[in-house]
Order: structure tokens, then sequence, then C-alpha cells
């Protein structure tokens, strides 16, 4: 497995008749990322997998993997292989004759079959279960064969559909390290559809947010957590406030947008014009709380009333009110929370620091 599955979808559209499944959508994975395809259900990222795996047909544009242009080859011709999201085992076979069955699809020998199989199981450490059936094993267990079969072809590329939504979350958790561990070893590129915010975040190099057929931001996950591009990616991905109000001036030093009686001051954004609207977020867990705030302290305050404390374990969730009804949520760690405990209906201001927030486009 050399790692050189880079992968290029150029203009790539899908259509089902006269309904738009995907829309002109140009991406490109480089060899050896992990790359997470993301967003709510409906938003084109299965089909996209799909038409990166050829299980379904492209309607326009093409593909690129590698230095070859696949689009009209079969999936078998492709150097991909994918982990489908019911494992898809076939159940009279025990777990060694699965993980082989791809290689008893080339027509390699009996033995090799035998030999590269015992090594993949050993991979994802199944070796013990080689000859169960898979009515035997938990769905971990199975989804570790059906990874093992999925990587004995060695793929170029690896493509995932949701793999780990059947699984609960200790066990997701299991998974999530070991997918991680297993495409840094083999060094191949890895392409994962979920709808799990936290997953693609842990997972991935790469991150595509899509919505309505369209790709709506693609970066590092650093990147698209905070710096979100638009209040459909911040709701979404989650973790973020966002306020909405009016430019009062704007220059070269300073942003100062107003919400009624309240007045914040922003990171200079050299597209602010006074008297437009403007959005900007604010991460849950860089919100303070206080009974006053001293002179020069923060720039950014606004009061609050307390409506919700939800214990977390490690985290406390807090949801504050403003006079005008807006809700904001504050997430404190357990130890934060216990040196500052809040309860409901106290009053407080939330306050934070002009740097840390990002004004959406």
């Amino acid at each position: 497995m050399t790692g050189n599955g880079a992968i290029e979808l150029i203009a790539v559209s899908k259509y089902y008749g006269s309904t738009i499944a995907v829309k002109s959508i140009d991406l490109k994975i480089p060899a050896g990322a992990y790359c997470c395809l993301i967003g709510p259900s409906g938003c084109g990222k299965t089909t996209t997998l799909r038409m990166i795996a050829g299980h379904e047909a492209i309607s326009e544009g093409d593909l690129l993997i590698g230095q070859r242009n696949v689009t009209e080859l079969p999936p078998v011709k492709r150097g991909t292989s994918m982990m489908f999201q019911n494992y898809a085992l076939f159940p009279h076979m025990s777990c060694a004759e699965n993980v082989a069955f791809g290689l008893r699809m080339q027509g390699v020998s009996p033995v090799e079959r035998a030999e590269r199989a015992t090594e993949m199981l050993a991979r994802v450490h199944m070796d013990m279960f080689a000859d169960r059936k898979p009515d035997q094993l938990s769905g971990g267990q199975q989804q570790r064969i059906a990874l093992a079969r999925a990587l004995i072809t060695q793929p170029e590329v690896l493509l995932l559909d949701e793999p780990l939504s059947a699984l609960d979350p200790f066990l997701r958790a299991r998974m999530r390290d070991e997918l991680r561990r297993l495409q840094q070893d083999l060094g191949i590129t890895f392409v994962h559809v979920t709808h799990a915010q936290d997953e693609a975040l842990a997972l991935s190099d790469m991150v595509v947010v899509m919505e309505d057929g369209v790709i709506r931001q693609k970066g590092t996950p650093e990147e698209i957590f905070n710096r979100p591009k638009s209040r459909f990616i911040a709701n979404f991905m989650g973790g973020q406030n966002i306020f909405k109000g009016k430019v009062a001036r704007a220059d070269a030093t300073t942003t100062i947008v107003e919400r009624g009686p309240d007045q914040f001051v922003l990171p200079v954004h050299g597209d602010a014009k006074t008297g437009e609207d403007l959005e900007f977020t604010i991460r849950t867990d860089l919100i303070g709380l206080a009974d006053d705030i001293p002179a020069g302290a923060a720039q950014s305050q606004i009061p609050v009333e307390i409506t919700t404390v939800e214990y977390l374990g490690l985290w406390v969730r807090i949801v504050a009110t403003t006079v005008d009804g807006k809700d904001i949520t504050l997430m404190k760690t357990e130890s934060e929370f216990r040196r500052a405990p809040v309860r409901r209906k106290e009053k407080f201001i939330a306050y934070w620091e002009p740097e840390h927030a990002h004004v959406l486009a």
C-alpha cells in the first residue's frame, strides 16, 4: 500500500431524473489524507462517496484517482475498496473466508489467501476469531472483520459509509482510535462519510461540509470548527454562539457592532460597512460569567439570567438568556464550575475578549 490515492472531483454532478443530488462539486483530497464528508441527511455526502466508489454513475464531470481518470471505470478497476454501513458480511462464511473473499475474486491461490487473511486479521486484532461465523461476533467485532476485508486487496483508497453509526458510544470511541491508527500505519487515503461532528473532528485531516448537494466549506478540523464560513456551518458543527447586530463603526483599528443597547468590539473586519448587518460567533467555552466586569477587563459584555444548568461529567452546560430573549450557551469544565457555581435564575454579566469573536462571511 503506497498511499498514492489522491482524489480529484472536477465539476461532478449527480441527477436522479429532475432531482439534483450533487451540484457540480470540485474537491481535491491529497494522497494519504483522512477526509470526512459531513452534513445533514440528504446533503449529498453518501452519493458523493458512492460516485467515488463507482456504485453510482457520475451524471456530469470527471473523477481522478492518482493520475487516472476513472469516471467510466467499474469499481473493481478503480483501486478503491468500500466498507458498508451494514458491514455486508457473508453469514455462511467464517471470518477468515469473509476477509479473503476479495482475494478469491482476484484469483489469488488458496495458500496465499489464507496467509494474507491471517495477517490482516492480526492487524485488526481478530486473528483468534478466524473460524467463527459473523453471527457469533459482536457488532464491534463484525466491524473489524468488514474493515479487514476492505483492506486486504491493498486499495489506494478506502471508502467508509458511516462505519461507526451502529456502535455504542464506548465502542465507537475505540473503533475511532483503531481507524485513525490503521490509516496512519497504512498511509492510504480514507474517505469517511459521517453525520457525527465529533467523529469528523477527531478523525480527519480534512473536513468537507456539504448542504443541498454542494460543498459549503472544506479545511482542517480546526478551521471548520473555529472559523466557520456561515451560520449554517456554525450551527451544524456546534460549539458556537451566533450574534447578529448592526455595524456602528468600522475603521482600520476597530469594528463596533450594536445589538439593541449592547455594544460589542470585534476584530477588524475589512468588509464591514457602517449600518449593515453583521453576524459573529463566540465559542461556548470562551464566554465568562461575572457579577461585575472591571473596566477594561473585556470590551464585549451582555446582561443575562441563568435558565439551565446541566451536569455532563467532565463538562457543565449552562444556558443563559439575555434581556431580549436570546439564549447563550456556555460550557465550563467541572472544576471551573465547582470554583464558581451558578444556579438557575441567578443574574450575571456574560463577557468575552474581542479576539475570540469570529465574523461570519
